[in-house]
């Protein structure tokens, strides 16, 4: 899935110029060192451009695959309105999910998961079929989509303060993985409906004690959320059977801090208003 595109972008360097920023391997090791032991990072792909920090996610992947599992899939990141004026940018963004980042619904983990942790609603698609590259429109992408997935991503934004945050620094680290609470499958037996159902839901995601964090329309993930699987096509990503697709955030990063001793999320307008929860532990 992931390989080949590995494999051509780990060749990028060899360009010249224009890869020079591509991180080099001593700063590979250093973040996944700060990664893996959740202390805040130095910002990778400081300088460069999008090939630059796209060469730079390439061997951040391989390097980080032997401690999280092999690549699942794939995340659209600031697809959002409010997550893309976070980051000062105009567009998303795309990075990996790993295999052992994929927690069951009601997980309890430890509030310090990351050294920068955060919070967000999400959603994941399942892909159904390599068809999907012939699809144009949001009811076509859902026709070779098996199952929808509620998820609370759980992001790790990685670096120190001080550190640039940029649309190039959050590709090279990957657009933040860290963890993610992934709900109960809702087939797709229709895409018609589904695809009406997704644009007009309601996206809420509440602290522990209720309190109202984010809410959104479906519609907040780029006009539609299967719209996020047409831009990681169009960025040349082959999607293929069984990956999994984090279309990205209904609403801002909440730091973890503001949300309490857990979260929950609920899509109301999905067949059975589908709700999820993660707790957290001191």
């Amino acid at each position: 899935m992931f390989r080949a595109m590995l494999s051509a972008l780990a060749l990028t360097p060899l360009a010249g110029a224009a890869s020079a920023a591509c991180a080099s391997d001593d700063e590979i090791a250093a973040f996944v060192a700060s990664y893996l032991s959740l202390s805040p990072a130095k910002a990778l792909g400081i300088g460069g451009d999008m090939q630059d920090a796209l060469c730079t996610q390439a061997k951040l992947v391989a390097a980080l695959t032997p401690s999280l599992g092999p690549v699942v899939g794939y995340k659209a990141g600031l697809t959002s309105q409010p997550a893309q004026e976070r980051f000062g940018v105009s567009a998303p963004v795309h990075g990996v999910l790993y295999r052992d980042m994929l927690l069951e619904d009601g997980a309890t983990i430890t509030a310090s998961f990351g050294a920068v942790p955060m919070v967000e609603a999400d959603l994941l698609m399942i892909v159904a079929d390599e068809a999907i590259a012939q699809a144009t429109t949001p009811e076509e992408i859902l026709q070779h989509v098996s199952a929808l997935h509620p998820f609370i991503e759980l992001p790790d934004l990685s670096v120190a303060n001080g550190e640039p945050m940029t649309g190039e620094t959050l590709t090279a680290m990957g657009v933040g993985p860290r963890l993610g609470v992934m709900g109960a499958d809702i087939p797709i037996t229709d895409a018609a409906a589904m695809s009406a159902a997704l644009t007009s839901m309601t996206v809420t995601l509440r602290a522990a004690d209720g309190s109202v964090l984010s809410e959104a329309p479906g519609a907040a993930v780029l006009g539609h959320p299967a719209n996020a699987l047409l831009w990681l096509m169009s960025e040349g990503i082959v999607l293929k059977a069984g990956d999994i697709v984090s279309v990205g955030s209904f609403g801002p990063l909440i730091p973890v801090g503001k949300v309490g001793g857990g979260a929950a999320l609920q899509y109301s307008g999905l067949p059975g208003d589908p709700q999820i929860s993660v707790s957290f532990s001191d």
